[in-house]
């Protein structure tokens, strides 16, 4: 599994001018809380979201994990107290290959929320590994960005995979009794000794995905568990 791409957006949000960050709506306090707006003031399109922080306290911590995976040190980023500036969709064809590593959702064409939070765990061999991540989005866009990640089975029913350059096999389903919807798709690949289960599920503003290639299910089964995890947790705070 290849490093996230968030990893580097973040580090470019933290080296802009200081002029510029405090610009940034929202509050850095842990509580996610913000001063009263003055009468007139426009509506904080953040308002209600949950930073970065809080974010990473609704992760799935180690115990959801299978036997034998720990923490990957350099998988972890968050968005902290602040919040980044929400991107467009990208319209063209996805990148099929995004599937295979960590923050796999910006295959769906938006680079990710205003704010989130992720880690990953593997095993010592780096043979098994499951990698979650947080993002929550202003207005309905947590929506659409399921839509958009529910045509992605069909637009990359077969792709190349980076490392061993196999053909690989996606196919994808609804998924019942996870958080407000969810969708669940399949990576196998003849040339794999197991293969990929990824699951996008939205609770309100947050959409929550996991990637598992643990154990000999296609990593089906732990990616429910952290998946339900998370989402417990995001409800609790809710």
């Amino acid at each position: 599994m290849r490093l996230s791409p968030r990893v580097a957006t973040l580090l470019a949000v933290a080296a802009l001018p200081l002029a510029l960050t405090a610009c940034s709506s929202g509050s850095s306090s842990d509580d996610g809380g913000a001063a009263s707006p003055a009468k007139g003031a426009a509506k904080d399109p953040n308002a209600g979201l949950p930073t970065g922080t809080q974010l990473k306290k609704a992760l799935a911590p180690a115990s959801a994990f299978p036997a034998g995976l720990t923490i990957e040190a350099d998988g972890s980023s968050d968005t902290g107290g602040t919040f980044l500036a929400p991107s467009a969709r990208k319209t063209a064809k996805p990148d099929c290959t995004r599937l295979e590593a960590t923050s796999w959702i910006q295959v769906s064409g938006y680079k990710g929320g205003v704010s989130f939070a992720q880690n990953d765990y593997a095993s010592k061999d780096k043979t098994q590994e499951v990698a979650q991540e947080i993002d929550s989005f202003q207005g309905t866009t947590a929506a659409s960005v399921m839509k958009a990640l529910q045509t992605v089975a069909t637009e990359c029913a077969t792709f190349t995979d980076t490392d061993a350059h196999a053909k690989v096999k996606v196919t994808g389903k609804s998924t019942a009794g996870l958080g407000d919807e969810a969708y669940t798709m399949t990576l196998t690949s003849g040339t794999w000794e197991n293969g990929t289960t990824l699951i996008a599920a939205r609770s309100g503003n947050s959409v929550v995905t996991v990637l598992s290639t643990a154990g000999s299910d296609n990593g089906a089964v732990s990616a429910k568990k952290v998946t339900t995890t998370v989402l417990a947790a995001l409800k609790k705070r809710a």
